[in-house]
Order: structure tokens, then sequence, then C-alpha cells
């Protein structure tokens, strides 16, 4: 079953970014508190899509703000960046209304979601605003280059995919390859972020650009959770279907979200509320 959701219109300079929150404050003042986006290989994706993960995330005591963000190739790199940095900052200064004032604040998202997420890490690390508890990455876009071995098992690669498609559409020119917030993979300074919980499956074909980002992230001194769920696991398109996690063959989506509840307990410590996990089959 679905978590319940509201719908709000928020205003972000010059951009009106549609957001669903997900979760109750009456849960817990200091749940975690996290925006979340959904996939869509920068061209597609909606709300809907990011149901699933949002449910999950609910699901192991987070209340959950997904957002709507603009689309390439009407808005490339850096729209969608600036605009959910934006709401970021505004989840943050307003948290008190999410949840509570200590609340501690993540970002999370799921193939471009997930190089988004990773992207405002490295922006509010560089900006040194807002503070984040954690980054959360499911099968995350983090190399626009598109050769590396699980991209080619996965019969994709630099032309001719949705992937390479989203990529050239989001980047616009080839020179924004090179920018560390388009292509987190490829950043050169990677210490100080915050903790980072990076998730992807054996038959994923960004397997092993999330788990090199994984290792250059510990190798940086920078906490790091990693985990690799078997095949069949149909990610990172499963990620964005409803009807996929709670079909009866699915069996990752328990696995997922007593990942994000271990993550959340790891990363908030004391503040962290017991976590009153419900079934995610019904």
């Amino acid at each position: 079953m679905a978590a319940d959701s509201t719908e709000e219109l928020w205003q972000l300079d010059a951009i009106a970014m549609p957001v669903r929150i997900y979760g109750s404050r009456r849960t817990a003042r200091s749940a975690p508190l996290v925006l979340h986006l959904h996939g869509g290989a920068f061209v597609g994706g909606s709300l809907e899509a990011g149901r699933a993960m949002s449910t999950l995330l609910v699901d192991a005591g987070a209340i959950v703000v997904s957002a709507d963000y603009p689309l390439a190739p009407e808005h490339p790199f850096p729209d969608a960046l600036l605009a959910t940095y934006g709401a970021l900052i505004r989840l943050h200064d307003s948290r008190a209304r999410w949840a509570g004032k200590k609340s501690g604040i993540f970002v999370a998202g799921q193939e471009a979601g997930g190089n988004l997420a990773a992207a405002l890490a490295l922006m509010a690390r560089d900006q040194q605003a807002p503070p984040l508890a954690g980054q959360i990455l499911l099968s995350p876009m983090l190399d626009p280059c598109m050769a590396t071995c699980s991209i080619r098992q996965a019969h994709a690669g630099p032309v001719g995919c949705k992937w390479a498609d989203g990529w050239h559409q989001y980047l616009g020119s080839a020179d924004k390859a090179a920018h560390p917030y388009a292509a987190p993979l490829g950043s050169s300074r990677l210490a100080g972020l915050a903790p980072a919980l990076v998730l992807t499956a054996e038959d994923d074909p960004m397997r092993d650009e999330g788990l090199s980002y994984a290792r250059r992230l510990r190798e940086s001194g920078v906490a790091v959770q990693e985990h690799v769920l078997a095949a069949p696991s149909f990610w990172p398109d499963a990620l964005d279907r409803l009807d996929h996690f709670l079909g009866a063959e699915e069996d990752w989506a328990a696995t997922v979200r007593d990942r994000f509840s271990a993550f959340f307990d790891l990363t908030l410590g004391s503040r962290r509320p017991a976590a009153s996990l419900r079934p995610v089959r019904h």
C-alpha cells in the first residue's frame, strides 16, 4: 500500500515546482526529512514515478517531499539542479512544519534523480548550506561517458539508448560533462560530503558507476554504506513503478526499506525515533 500524500506547488524563483508530501508530522517530531527526486533519464518521470521510493522511505520512518523537477531538453543543466537546491533550502528552513527543528535533512533519488541528489550534496557542501545528514543514491546516473562493463552488459552505451539520449539532452553540450555538479563521478574533490547510502543491483546498468562513486567517496573520507541486490531486479526501471515493487515476485523492496532504516539509524544516532515499519506487501 502506498503512503498517504498531499500535493503543493512551490514557487522557486522563476520555476513553479509541484511537490508531493508523504508521511505525517504526528509520527515523530525528529523524523528524518527527505527531499526525494524521481528517475526518468533527465527527460521524463513525474511525481507518480516517485511514489514507490517515497513509500519505502516513509516505511523506514521518514517524512518525504518528492519534487517534480524541471526536465530537459527544455531545461538543460543546471536548471533542475538549481531548482532542487532551492527546494532543499526551503525544506530545511521550514523543517519544523514537516517534522521538527532537530530533524536531519537527507537527499535521495534514483537514476537521474540520483545524479541530482549527489550533485545537491556537492552543492550543499560548497555553499555550506543546508547541513545534510545524508545522501541516498539508488542506481544513480553519474558518468556521461557510459563506457562501463555494466552498461555494456545491458546492451546500452554512448549512443542509441534512453540514458545516452537523456545525458545528451540534459548536458546540451559536451563541455558540461566536465562540471562536477553535472557528472559527480568526475569530481576531483569529494571530501567533506554528507554520509552516503549507495544501492544498486547485479543487473543494474548503472551498477559500476554507482560502486565506483561509493569507492571514491570512501577513499575521500566520506562514510559510505553500499549494497548490491541480486538479479533479477529490473533496476532502474522498477524503481519508478509502484506495481513492480508491490508485485508478488519482487523481494527487493523489504531489503531497500531496511537499508534506508539502518542508514537513518547510523547517521542520526540518538536523534532517530524508533521506526514503526509496515509490511511492504499488502
